[in-house]
């Protein structure tokens, strides 16, 4: 009896150094003038995301000066170390050195003037995941538990637990606005002086709007490169679902960045390509992104900022979350 047993476990662990020896083979096929255009696309990406932001401030403080190198140095130090920080820890370096590249400026503004960036980035979204939807390029509702993707097959097979939590999310926002509004007016009114550009839609649409789509471009060309480099092959329907599998895999995120989700959907949806060349490229991308954005964001507090110490921001960002208006 155990002779049988001995040789299938012999013939998994053979399976598994094919794979893993396959997966090897596709990633040192990569392009690498189209890996570093995709590379350079992304950072063109934030750059065009920090200036949005920028503009937003300068709204938010019209008669004091904002300074763009400091906002947007801030908004890559933050996005580079989100990829590297549990709990989005980047955000914490981000709200510290932004308020100190505005003059004037009070944490609450400067936190609540990033939800500027959010209406376009949600309407872009919905775009492209109701596209590949109405396409029929995402796996149809029934087969999504049995992705092997335990946030993904774990909110599938259990949607009315993913109603309730969703509600129940829903019900605390509700209830956290309520008392901001009753308790806490000085800080009320701050965080409205952070979104005021979104009171003078011409500017809006002109400053912070029209970057945003500049930047959503530069992210579909990012991933077409991103495909053509690991010979995936660039088109606009894949890149289109490349994306909207993205939203998916980001919406309810249990591990960092969505991995693993991303990789099962991709799987799962991308037609033609061989299982493990999907994999190479879709854990290849998110970590080339991944350690571009954290060497970006040390490059950036070391110039930018004359500073290496990410952990005293991270302790001063989270400390001013807390702290009333100053």
């Amino acid at each position: 009896m155990a002779m049988p047993a001995a040789i299938d476990l012999g013939r998994q662990i053979d399976a598994f150094g094919r794979a893993v020896e396959r997966f090897f083979e596709e990633l040192s096929r990569i392009s690498w003038g189209w890996f570093a255009g995709a590379l350079v696309l992304s950072l063109g990406l934030q750059l065009c995301r920090g200036h949005a932001w920028a503009n937003a401030l300068r709204a938010a403080y019209p008669g004091d000066r904002v300074g763009e190198v400091g906002v947007v140095g801030a908004f890559l130090v933050g996005a580079g170390m989100n990829s590297l920080l549990p709990a989005r820890g980047g955000d914490a370096i981000k709200i510290v050195l932004a308020k100190r590249a505005v003059r004037n400026s009070s944490y609450p503004s400067v936190i609540s003037s990033f939800a500027v960036l959010a209406p376009f980035d949600t309407l872009m979204g919905l775009l492209v995941l109701g596209y590949a939807i109405g396409q029929g390029l995402l796996p149809e509702a029934p087969s999504l538990p049995e992705l092997p993707a335990f946030e993904i097959s774990f909110w599938a097979a259990h949607p009315d637990l993913l109603l309730f939590v969703l509600t129940v999310l829903g019900i605390g926002t509700l209830l956290l606005f309520a008392f901001l509004v009753r308790h806490a007016e000085a800080v009320w009114r701050r965080l409205k002086q952070g979104v005021v550009i979104l009171r003078q839609p011409r500017r809006y649409l002109r400053e912070v709007a029209a970057w945003q789509m500049a930047g959503w471009l530069l992210r579909f060309g990012s991933f077409w490169l991103f495909l053509d480099a690991f010979g995936i092959g660039g088109s606009a329907e894949t890149v289109l679902l490349v994306m909207s599998v993205q939203s998916i895999s980001g919406a309810l995120p249990l591990t960092p960045g969505g991995a693993g989700a991303q990789q099962a959907l991709l799987v799962a949806t991308l037609e033609g390509p061989s299982r493990v060349a999907v994999l190479a490229y879709s854990a290849g991308q998110q970590v080339a992104v991944a350690a571009f954005s954290v060497a970006v964001a040390f490059v950036t507090l070391g110039i930018v900022f004359r500073t290496g110490d990410w952990r005293g921001l991270v302790r001063e960002g989270r400390e001013a979350r807390g702290k009333a208006p100053d």
